[in-house]
């Protein structure tokens, strides 16, 4: 379930930011690059801010996580 969550909502901030860039200011193509970062980020560290976020919210890890890629988690 935390990898949908998190799927859902990286696409729809990815999404926004590019309308916002469209039709309000083009600095807004820095929350892109931010989103960017963030997913690389994640491939080397193993760490994904917006997971932990999630589970905190009380998001069950239920498959694979953002962080670690092919691995099941209990």
């Amino acid at each position: 379930m935390l990898n949908t969550y998190f799927r859902v909502i990286v696409g729809t901030m990815v999404l926004l930011s590019v309308v916002l860039t469209v039709y309000v200011n083009p600095n807004w193509m820095w929350l892109t690059v931010f989103i960017g970062v963030n997913l690389i980020q994640s491939a080397f560290t193993k760490w994904c801010l917006l997971e932990t976020i999630l589970q905190k919210l009380g998001i069950k890890n239920s498959g694979i996580t953002c962080s670690v890629p092919n691995k099941k988690v209990n």
